[in-house]
């Protein structure tokens, strides 16, 4: 057969670009309540719809509806306001810090503030979370120290990780965070290798990895995803799915044309697609991937729909390549008023209320970062001692590095 057409090839692009306005339609959305909701024990070829539709309970009044809508305590959707405004106030905050040299680098969650929130209220303590560098909600959820983690960003004398860490990039093994690694797709596969370890121990502890769409592209989430597979490991393989790897396109990823969750019926794991600006969407799947873990019944893949409100990191400029008004028109809205609006239908929340909650976590975060800048800030040399680098390398210091930090004087 003779070819009448030299072959092309197909570079995926946004279909928005700087003065041009982003035509979403591409996110094929299900409205609000009409996804099933399938028993715990289905098996993951099953899944294969929920993979291409996506779950949402929230609708556009701010009613909870459809099967996933379940009954949530109201305090703990109230926690979860709070920690959801507590997270963008934080984020803010630190960005400004940056610009005045007092830290190197930073990463907000703008936008992304109820995947972390509403997953960590899902898990019990015990649970590993193996996060990438947007999922500060998490230690929020966690009310992890808001000093020792401004530290961290710090790096000063007080850094709880000694200066060894990229800002941003947390560890706090107490509240069940592991290290975040720069090396992207990495957790994925530890994530995975800890929930098989939970399992070797007899534990009834499992665990949570992160990643984002851009990484699935590396070698290492396929590692994870077959891994999982094979051996049933009781972990949630989370795909956070905001719509750009720093300046790249998801779609140079792979999800153009099939949805990330559908790579985890591809591998025989169940995999759900879900709202991630709908707080109640993702406390509800959170629960239910956990609970089919707990039951030795597998691991599952959630691909966590949202937007990158805000730019990469504070060293990116997302007005270059997209339209600067994107987010005001992202068709999943804003995580927090959604929820907002949902507790005032309930008459859990109040104008009145938001005001004097953003004023009181806006004055608990002044005093947090006034707390952690009294031991230092990158500006002012308050560092981590020298000799520290020296130390937590081995159990008992080996003779040669005792040498060397005595040759440096330290």
């Amino acid at each position: 057969m003779s070819q009448s057409k030299p072959l092309t090839l197909h570079v995926p692009e946004p279909t928005g670009r700087p003065g041009c306005k982003t035509d979403f339609t591409y996110l094929q959305l299900s409205d609000a309540g009409k996804v099933r909701r399938p028993p715990i024990d289905v098996l993951p070829s099953e899944t294969a719809d929920i993979a291409s539709s996506l779950i949402r309970v929230l609708d556009d009044e701010g009613n909870a509806v459809g099967p996933w809508a379940e009954e949530v305590d109201s305090e703990l959707l109230r926690f979860g306001m709070r920690t959801m405004m507590k997270t963008r106030i934080f984020d803010a905050r630190m960005v400004i810090a940056q610009r005045q040299k007092k830290m190197s680098f930073y990463m907000t969650s703008l936008g992304e503030e109820a995947i972390g929130t509403a997953h960590s209220l899902a898990l019990v303590d015990g649970d590993m979370c193996f996060p990438t560098y947007r999922q500060q909600s998490l230690l929020f959820a966690r009310e992890a120290p808001m000093v020792e983690m401004i530290c961290q960003l710090l790096s000063n004398e007080a850094d709880p990780l000694k200066g060894r860490q990229l800002p941003v990039m947390y560890s706090v093994r107490r509240l069940g965070f592991f290290t975040i690694s720069g090396n992207l797709a990495t957790q994925f596969v530890q994530a995975v290798g800890w929930a098989m370890a939970s399992a070797i121990k007899g534990d009834t502890k499992i665990a949570s990895a992160w990643i984002g769409d851009g990484a699935t592209a590396e070698s290492d989430f396929n590692t994870a995803l077959t891994f999982a597979h094979v051996y049933q490991a009781p972990v949630i393989l989370n795909v956070v799915n905001n719509q750009w790897a720093i300046s790249s396109f998801q779609g140079l990823a792979g999800g153009e044309s099939v949805t990330f969750a559908a790579r985890g019926v591809g591998s025989g794991i169940a995999a759900l697609r879900v709202d991630g600006n709908d707080f109640l969407a993702v406390h509800a799947a959170s629960k239910w991937a956990a609970e089919r873990a707990r039951n030795n019944l597998g691991p599952t893949l959630i691909e966590w729909v949202t937007y990158r409100a805000g730019p990469h990191s504070t060293s990116d400029d997302p007005g270059k390549y997209r339209p600067t008004d994107d987010w005001s028109y992202f068709p999943l809205g804003d995580p927090i008023a959604r929820l907002r609006k949902h507790l005032t239908l309930l008459g859990l929340w109040s104008d009145e209320e938001h005001e004097a909650t953003t004023k009181e976590l806006e004055a608990e975060i002044i005093a947090a970062q006034k707390e952690a800048e009294s031991s230092g800030t990158l500006a002012n040399g308050r560092i981590p001692s020298a000799a520290s680098m020296f130390e937590d390398v081995y159990k008992e210091m080996p003779e040669h590095l005792r040498q060397q930090r005595q040759q440096l004087g330290v």
